[in-house]
């Protein structure tokens, strides 16, 4: 798959950066988030509130550092 450039301003960065669930979340993956999240908007709008919502309740799990490492989460998992 081929990748391009584009050009945003500052403020939009910005507010996609809100959508970013940990800095290692691409902007690729931001994106395809919030696209995912429009299309199904219209068909079912409880499902994307319900994504909306899960996403700020992970993001605030997050930040307040509730989160798993892989290394946690393999030893979990016992592989």
């Amino acid at each position: 798959m081929a990748a391009t450039t584009i050009k945003i301003y500052d403020d939009t960065k910005h507010e996609l950066d809100k959508f970013r669930e940990s800095r290692s979340e691409s902007y690729d993956d931001v994106l395809r988030k919030v696209i995912y999240i429009a299309k199904s908007a219209a068909s079912e709008p409880k499902l994307s509130r319900d994504a909306i919502t899960a996403i700020e309740r992970a993001r605030a799990r997050f930040k307040k550092g509730h989160y798993l490492t892989e290394r946690d989460a393999r030893k979990r998992l016992g592989l």
